[in-house]
C-alpha cells in the first residue's frame, strides 16, 4: 500500500499514533485534536467499528475511495469529492519583506479557532495545532491569514488550514505561507501533500502554480451517529 492510500489510517498507525484512540479495525484523533477518523481496509466491519469508536450521537469525518452510502447506523451530514495532490518540485514564492511570518502555537489557539470557522478549510479543533508547524500572518493584531501541517505518514506531511481572512484574499498571503511550510516539510526530507475540494478551483489553481500535482479522487464524509429507535 501506498503510504498515501487511507492516509488518516496510515498517518494514526504510524508517525501520529500518538492522538489516536483505537477499538478493534477503526481510529480517531482525540476528538479536541481533529473529527478525522478511519477503518483498516481490511476490516471486515469497519463502520461498525467506528460507530462503537465515536458513541451515541458521535460526530466524525473519514475519506473514502468513493462516494458514501447510506448506512442505517449513521446519517450523512456533508461531503464532497476531494482531490489528494502532491508537490514533489515545487515552485518557489520570494515574500515581500513587508510580510512577517510568525509562529503559531497554543497560545494563538482561540484566533486560530477563529479564523478557520470563518473560512472552513476542513475540520480543526482546539488542538490541531499540534499536529506539526503552524505560521500566519497577522495585520493590526489580528490573524488573517495562516497554515499548517496536519497528516504525518512515512515519507510525507500534509499542508492543511490553508486560509485566508475574506478582507484580505489576493494579497498573496496563502502561496507564502504554504511555502514557509513546505520548506520545512522539504528539510525533513519530506514531500508535502494536501487535500483540497474538487469544486474548490480557486484554490486547486493555486496550488498547481505552486507545483501540485492530483494523484487521486477522494471523498470526504462527515458523519453522525444515528439515533437508535428505543
Amino acid at each position: 500500500m501506498h503510504p498515501l492510500d487511507n492516509v488518516i489510517w496510515q498517518a494514526l498507525t504510524t508517525r501520529q499514533a500518538q492522538f489516536a484512540e483505537a477499538l478493534g479495525g477503526a481510529r480517531r484523533f482525540f476528538r479536541d485534536v481533529t473529527l478525522l477518523s478511519a477503518f483498516d481496509d481490511a476490516a471486515e466491519n469497519g463502520y461498525g467499528a467506528l460507530a462503537s469508536l465515536v458513541g451515541a450521537d458521535g460526530t466524525t469525518a473519514v475519506f473514502l475511495d468513493k462516494p458514501y452510502e447510506a448506512r442505517t447506523e449513521w446519517d450523512f451530514v456533508a461531503g464532497a469529492p476531494l482531490l489528494q495532490m502532491v508537490c514533489k518540485n515545487g515552485t518557489r514564492v520570494r515574500p515581500s519583506e513587508a510580510i512577517e511570518i510568525i509562529e503559531l502555537g497554543l497560545p494563538d489557539s482561540s484566533d486560530m479557532l477563529d479564523i478557520t470557522t470563518l473560512t472552513k478549510p476542513g475540520p480543526f479543533g482546539p488542538r490541531t495545532h499540534e499536529l506539526g508547524n503552524y505560521v500566519g500572518i497577522r495585520d493590526d493584531g489580528k490573524l488573517v491569514a495562516m497554515a499548517g501541517e496536519r497528516l504525518k505518514v512515512p515519507g510525507y506531511t500534509e499542508v492543511s488550514a490553508v486560509c485566508t481572512h475574506p478582507e484580505h484574499v489576493g494579497k498573496g498571503y496563502a502561496a507564502v505561507l504554504m511555502m514557509e511550510i513546505m520548506r520545512r516539510i522539504r528539510e525533513r526530507r519530506e514531500t508535502p501533500f494536501l487535500h483540497v475540494r474538487q469544486d474548490n478551483t480557486r484554490a486547486v489553481a493555486l496550488y498547481e502554480r505552486l507545483g501540485f500535482k492530483t494523484r487521486k479522487l477522494t471523498h470526504f464524509a462527515v458523519l453522525r451517529r444515528a439515533k437508535q429507535n428505543s
